[in-house]
């Protein structure tokens, strides 16, 4: 059945609506700065994404009952690991890393996240996730031992995010990693947007207000932005 959260990317895409999620990490954050954080978003932040490469138990949670005392937004994990998984937020991406061949980070996790989901209103959104080389070497590669797929093979990389979508996914998320050099690709975010039915994420590198509207014209419902605000 489709819920409010997923409702709000396919509602964009069909109203031609801009989404914009900020990336917090726990590990990156000062909770005694939560409420002025949270004042100085963008206006046109629509969703807040939790999560990182490596977070230790517990401070997931922790931020999230914090966040949840000064904003309304809808907060959904991004977990790096499924000891990240807390049903205190409103939504989960459960993500599959497809640009992967690590087992772990394809079924292997997901199938340990079911014992922390089962009877859990946890809204649970099925996200292929695939990692974009940024010209940097980043925690989301290091962590899971699998390598980003280059920005030249664009084919490639329309292939496996069509397959994604195949396979099931809800959501298709385009990711340059944390501290990008350079984003995902117009030419990469235009071409695959063409071959998918399911919204499209972009996200890692994307600083500027060229490069955010450079993504959307391209066909990023939704565009998602960490390190320019986690100071």
């Amino acid at each position: 059945m489709t819920t409010n959260l997923y409702t709000s990317f396919t509602e964009a895409v069909s109203q031609k609506k801009k989404l914009l999620a900020i990336l917090i990490d726990p590990e990156k954050f000062d909770l005694e700065n939560s409420a002025s954080f949270l004042r100085n978003l963008p206006v046109a932040t629509t969703h807040l994404f939790v999560g990182g490469s490596t977070v230790p138990e517990g401070m997931t949670e922790h931020l999230i009952k914090e966040l949840k005392l000064y904003t309304a937004k809808p907060i959904l994990l991004f977990p790096g690991d499924v000891s990240q998984i807390t049903v205190v937020a409103n939504g989960l991406l459960f993500l599959s890393l497809l640009s992967g061949r690590n087992p772990e980070y394809l079924i292997e996790q997901q199938i340990k996240a079911v014992s922390k989901l089962r009877g859990s209103a946890l809204e649970v959104i099925p996200t292929g996730y695939i990692l974009i080389d940024g010209q940097n070497v980043s925690a989301v590669s290091q962590v899971t031992h699998t390598n980003p797929m280059v920005q030249n093979n664009v084919q490639a990389i329309v292939d496996t995010a069509k397959a994604g979508e195949l396979m099931g996914a809800k959501l298709i998320y385009l990711e340059a990693g944390s501290g990008a050099k350079i984003p995902v690709s117009a030419e990469i975010i235009s071409a695959v947007k063409k071959e998918l039915n399911v919204p499209l994420i972009v996200g890692g590198g994307i600083k500027t207000e060229e490069q955010i509207n450079n993504a959307y014209k391209a066909g990023a419902t939704m565009i998602v932005m960490g390190t320019a605000f986690e100071k």
